[in-house]
């Protein structure tokens, strides 16, 4: 029925798209063992669309690993685009819509394939991600590189913090109509309040709305990771008809129908395994999507360059028939235990492996062992030596993890035991600094800059790489201090200390506090420092820096955090130093135009 279904799809009114997602290029590339499989890969997909004689090729976002991806990375990626997406094979489909919109974030607003300097057979179409999204005073990503050099079409990239207006690329092939719709990465948190505040638009095409094939791509979290750290899918308009969903690893790529909205999603997931979750060990499949009038069907192609991952979990209290706690020996019995596991899994990927001549021979492996209830770990480095030529990950074959019994009060019911994994894997670098600031002494805490604002920045100094992005933030928060100060015309030392004391009286007096205890770090607990989406607009070199600081950061008690402590005036003479830096250099700018 399959096949005979794809019969139908077999002629000139058909366009046939290879969907991928998430390569993950340049992924451990300094690897001995594993640092070709993500160009493997990409070679794989890319000589599979033009063997299969593909109209274009679907890029759901992250195609590089790293913000800034190597010489080495961009080098394997533009020689294989080169070598399988250009030539003199003719493009069946036109673009209608008007491309200037489509692609304006390049020099070039036109598809890649009507360049007269260019011959392109199989055009590339592609969102940014998490990993590769743009970045700096100029907003460039990777992507934009590859767009300069006229082998991919970015696309879905919006510069607005405050409303998005998604506009589709309009494709006809003879008879069928394809509006193709795109939205790079977008911090989830602040996609999420956009679409509640209705500050996310889908543009349609005037004429004729029911003839267009509605094919969406973006690139978020889709399962839900806190309360707005996702985008639910019945935020999605409803007249779509095909939902690409990029950022999960877990390959979930047949079409599954969402009842509420009446589209289908498919998630093809990463193509190489970038962690040992249970989520990457589902087989990596790209699509084959072909779409004929309002008709689609998706078939999907296992990857076999792709390494084999196999994972496993051992509760050892589980084991009392073997051993106990108290056995004789017991950590030598689940050594044992764990070798026999480890082989059994070798022995499964050696059966799988066979007539695949493509599949790297070393496999990944993972054994989860949970030793709670008063068990032991062994030493995993002298258990890894025994298969460091069989795998390919010996120095973490073994997890341990151990989970231990915590005592809540729920409502006030009796407590309840509740059991709590103490091991914990991707950790983000915000929830580092937010942890830490919440843990540290009440007299070190933040009070000009938020723990949002702090975490936002040292994440793009960590993950992007960008080396002012701390410095931005701090300048971008003297800036909005310094018009928030002409504004009430403080405008000397004299009147900072006059209002300052006067406003720190008004908080004593609000909180209840002694006279004596000055606090003159609150006086500017009203200057507009907060996370909404209603501040106004940042400037170039603060884009995905400046959103989160102030209110939102400081909590519904943020002008009493750190304030009126012990030690709070060190942290005022420090604010007022700055203060007083601020007017000084108000002062000589001023005089220096006169």
């Amino acid at each position: 029925p399959q096949s005979a279904n794809r019969c139908l799809f077999h002629d000139d009114d058909t366009f046939k798209i290879l969907i991928a997602t998430d390569v993950h290029l340049g992924y451990l590339e300094k690897d001995a063992i594993r640092g070709n499989d993500s160009y493997n890969t990409l070679d794989e997909i890319l000589k599979y669309a033009k063997t299969n004689q593909v109209d274009f090729i679907l890029l759901g976002g992250d195609l590089f690993h790293e913000n800034k991806p190597s010489r080495r990375c961009l080098h394997n990626c533009i020689t294989k685009l080169r070598k399988y997406c250009m030539g003199d094979t003719p493009v069946h489909f036109n673009i209608l819509s008007d491309q200037t919109v489509n692609f304006n974030t390049t020099q070039f607003p036109w598809v890649n394939y009507q360049d007269e300097n260019l011959n392109i057979s199989i055009p590339v179409f592609s969102i940014h991600g998490n990993h590769d999204d743009p970045t700096g005073a100029e907003g460039l990503c990777a992507l934009d590189l590859l767009v300069a050099s006229g082998l991919v079409n970015h696309f879905g990239h919006s510069q607005s913090m405050e409303r998005i207006q998604i506009s589709p690329i309009l494709m006809q092939k003879g008879n069928s109509k394809l509006a193709l719709y795109g939205l790079g990465s977008i911090p989830d948190e602040r996609l999420y309040r956009m679409f509640v505040n209705n500050q996310v638009t889908m543009l349609r095409p005037k004429e004729d709305q029911e003839e267009w094939f509605n094919l969406f791509t973006i690139h978020q979290n889709r399962s839900k990771h806190g309360p707005t750290n996702y985008i639910p899918e019945q935020f999605l308009d409803d007249f779509l008809d095909l939902v690409v969903w990029g950022h999960e690893h877990e390959c979930l790529i047949a079409p599954t129908r969402n009842e509420q909205q009446l589209f289908y999603v498919t998630q093809p997931g990463s193509s190489v395994a970038t962690s040992l979750s249970p989520g990457e060990a589902t087989k990596k499949h790209i699509g084959l999507l072909r779409v004929k009038g309002r008709k689609m069907n998706l078939q999907k192609i296992p990857l076999k360059t792709v390494r084999q991952f196999f994972i496993q979990d051992v509760v050892l209290a589980s084991y009392k028939d073997r051993f106990t706690p108290d056995t004789p020996q017991v950590t030598k019995k689940v050594e044992e235990l764990c070798y026999a596991k480890v082989e059994d899994m070798l022995d499964e990927a050696e059966r799988e492996r066979l007539g695949c001549p493509l599949t790297p021979e070393k496999p990944l492996i993972r054994l989860r062992v949970d030793y709670s209830g008063g068990f032991e770990t062994f030493n995993t480095s002298r258990f890894s030596q025994k298969f460091v030529d069989r795998v390919a990950n010996p120095k973490d074959i073994i997890h341990f993890l151990r989970r231990r019994e915590q005592k809540e009060d729920i409502k006030g019911l009796e407590q309840t035991k509740v059991l709590k994994t103490t091991a914990v894997e991707g950790l983000r670098v915000e929830d580092l600094v937010k942890k830490y600031f919440e843990e540290t002494e009440k007299t070190v805490q933040l009070s000009l800059l938020t723990e949002q604002g702090m975490g936002k920045a040292i994440q793009e100094f960590v993950d992007k790489d960008e080396r002012d992005a701390i410095q931005e933030l701090i300048n971008y928060q003297l800036e909005k201090t310094q018009r928030h100060l002409q504004v009430r015309g403080v405008t000397t030392e004299h009147d900072i200390d006059e209002e300052a004391m006067n406003r720190a009286k008004a908080h004593r007096l609000e909180r209840g506090d002694e006279p004596s205890r000055a606090d003159l770090s609150s006086e500017f607990a009203d200057v507009a420092m907060d996370s909404n989406e209603e501040s106004e607009a940042l400037p170039p070199l603060t884009r995905g820096r400046g959103r989160g600081r102030g209110r939102g950061g400081r909590g519904q008690g943020g002008r009493g955090r750190g304030r009126g402590e012990c030690g709070s005036a060190a942290e005022s003479q420090v604010q007022l130093l700055v203060f007083f830096t601020v007017v000084r250099s108000q002062q000589s700018t001023e005089e220096h135009c006169s």
